[in-house]
């Protein structure tokens, strides 16, 4: 069998014009959707609350950066454990406890006034989304026959997780014209109607019957070396890149992922089977994933401060000129399974990285008096398309040709990949941002943007050897 990249439908009849779900798999495919776009808005709304938490919590940029990276550590350091111990101890059971361990941490989050228990909950809530995301994509593909149908759910899946990214912006902006609270406060309510909800239509799974082991150390060892890698980065320009300090936390930080790499190496159930890499079309979603969600989570730290601060918009107005993306992403799910079949994976996610290095070198032109409709619109625009393409086709890529037993630990891959990518990019933004000028509140709006424009130029650069690395052609490996 060809690589699946290369595939469209070749599983399926090609009469076959549509699929039909039974209301059971209708509602438990919304019920996992719902969680997935939570996730996503809960990262884009905080996102375009931070000028606001800063204000008010006294916070600096290389702070708030933490606010969004907590959460995203939290959620690429554990994706692995929790796809694997769905596959384990029973999908159902570990979805509805991460999603109430998110409700609880979000009220918390709302409600306090110190920054280190802020950032602390974001954390927590990372860490419950670690357990969500790659249960809900295991409890599809272990629920979705594979081919047309999975592809579909798979499809509307991961668009409801980009949409919930997009419309966030939106999201945020309304909640925090009333206050930067809210963008904690609102997931709440959402998240326990989700677990009533999923208390009665996620069907019961047996735990796997394969003897267990948890890898925890592997789990340990990968959070401590992502925290250590990303807190080095940010500390970097305030410590000197020469410093003691920085080449210790750089040396200490490589010697723990090495160590990781030695644990699964050597465990019976290792986190990562890294030979699963050794199909081609898995290790480029994989660095697909790191350049489209990395370069787009920076793209939007650094725009939400450069019309928030820059240009003096409202969190409102700044929401309102990004919605068109947040429209195409969110209103492509019908289409996003039919696309995927005509032309492929592999073209889509070509299509989409192209449109979203596109839009990133674009909005450099921008100034401090950016005419919307030619400045930044025609980047909003494609930054939409790209990732309405890019995404779903990424997931679907990742998966496929992966047997059921393993699917947990293929969606776990594939989303950590994503907030990795998202963790270490964000970080590096983050570097280049504090180490170029002045505080904001010293300097005139074209020096602060200045100092911003470091951050797009490394969007742009991301999103372009990400497609460098998705074009790469890959020998066809035959499959029994």
């Amino acid at each position: 069998m060809t690589s699946p990249t290369t595939l469209k439908t070749s599983t399926e009849p090609p009469l076959v014009s549509a699929v039909h779900w039974t209301r059971a798999q209708w509602l438990l495919l919304m019920v996992v959707c719902t969680v997935l776009a939570l996730d996503g808005l809960d990262v884009s709304m905080v996102g375009v609350a931070l000028p606001s938490i800063g204000q008010e919590l006294n916070l600096g940029t290389d702070s708030l950066q933490w606010i969004v990276s907590a959460y995203v550590l939290g959620y690429g350091s554990l994706l692995l454990l929790g796809g694997r111990l769905a596959d384990l101890l029973g999908r159902r059971r570990i979805f509805l406890i991460a999603l109430t361990v998110f409700a609880a941490a979000s009220l918390l989050g709302g409600l306090v006034d110190d920054p280190a228990i802020l950032i602390a909950t974001r954390f927590i809530k990372g860490l419950a989304a670690a357990f969500t995301a790659p249960t809900g994509f295991s409890i599809i593909t272990t629920n979705f026959a594979e081919g047309r149908e999975r592809n579909k759910a798979l499809s509307i899946f991961t668009t409801f997780g980009a949409s919930g990214f997009s419309l966030g912006l939106v999201v945020g902006g309304l909640m925090t014209s009333l206050s930067w609270r809210w963008t904690f406060l609102v997931s709440v309510p959402i998240a326990v109607v989700v677990v009533l909800l999923g208390m009665k239509f996620i069907p019961r799974d047996k735990p796997s019957v394969e003897e267990s082991g948890h890898d925890v150390w592997g789990a340990v060892t990968l959070a401590l070396g992502m925290l250590g890698l990303v807190y080095t980065l940010v500390s970097a320009p305030e410590q000197g890149w020469g410093s003691v300090a920085t080449i210790a936390g750089f040396a200490v930080s490589v010697a723990v992922l090495a160590a990781f790499a030695v644990i699964e190496n050597k465990v019976k159930h290792p986190l990562i089977r890294f030979s699963i890499l050794k199909e081609g079309w898995v290790a480029r979603a994989n660095l697909s994933a790191v350049g489209l969600f990395g370069s787009y989570l920076s793209f939007q730290f650094i725009v939400t401060m450069y019309l928030q601060s820059v240009l003096g918009w409202t969190p409102l107005g700044m929401a309102l000129a990004l919605l068109p993306a947040g429209l195409l992403v969110a209103t492509s799910a019908p289409f996003a399974d039919k696309l995927i079949e005509k032309f492929g994976a592999t073209q889509l996610i070509l299509a989409g990285l192209t449109a979203m290095g596109l839009g990133y070198v674009l909005f450099l032109r921008v100034g401090t008096t950016p005419n919307y409709v030619l400045d930044i619109l025609p980047s909003v625009v494609l930054l939409g398309v790209g990732f309405a393409l890019a995404f779903p086709s990424i997931n679907v890529q990742a998966t496929a040709g992966i047997k059921d037993s393993e699917q947990g630990l293929a969606a776990g891959l594939i989303q950590t990949s994503t907030q990795v990518g998202a963790a270490l990019v964000l970080a590096v933004t983050t570097a280049l941002v504090s180490g170029h000028g002045q505080a904001a509140e010293t300097v005139s709006a074209q020096a602060m943007l200045e100092q911003y424009r470091p951050g797009l130029i490394l969007s742009a650069a991301v999103a372009i050897a990400a497609l460098l690395v998705a074009a790469a052609p890959s020998r066809r490996r035959v499959r029994s």
